[in-house]
């Protein structure tokens, strides 16, 4: 007896939530590929890690694309809890504004901002990536498809 396991055979991983995740991961595509753009051009990735060595209080505008791209992100699946580790790291890395006596105290203050970046920048480096790369959803998941799913607390 032949079994029917939909039209990827049993390589698919059909859980409704990741089949939303993926469709609108497909169908946000070419945003989330122009923001990954801009958070990787001069004016985000270089200058805002070239403003925390040079102890520029500019860095602090990091805060912002951090926050784009998890806006970016959580609107692939609006309903879903993000992962609490990462959420955790967003808010150690934003909502600060700069004072004077954060320059006694730069790397505490700024480095959490500068790794909430990296980190929401990494995942959208991964949706634009598998977004282009699968066809479907797998079962058998390439590391960064699966950190992916985590975002969503679906692996």
């Amino acid at each position: 007896m032949i079994e029917d396991y939909g039209p990827h055979g049993n390589d698919a991983d059909e859980r409704p939530k990741v089949d939303e995740l993926f469709a609108n991961l497909k169908r946000n595509l070419p945003e989330l590929e122009k923001l990954l753009e801009k958070c990787n051009g001069h004016w985000i990735y270089e200058d805002s890690i070239y403003r925390f060595y040079h102890q520029s209080f500019k860095v602090f505008y990091i805060q912002d694309d951090t926050l784009e791209i998890v806006k970016a992100l959580q609107s692939l699946l609006p309903d879903a809890p993000m992962n609490g580790r990462f959420l955790k790291i967003v808010e150690e890395g934003t909502g600060k504004e700069f004072k004077f006596d954060d320059n006694a105290n730069w790397s505490t203050v700024t480095r959490p901002m500068i790794e909430a970046f990296f980190h929401a920048r990494f995942f959208l480096e991964m949706a634009v990536k598998y977004g282009k790369e699968l066809e479907f959803p797998p079962r058998m998941l390439p590391s960064g498809w699966a950190v992916f799913l985590y975002l969503f607390n679906l692996r």
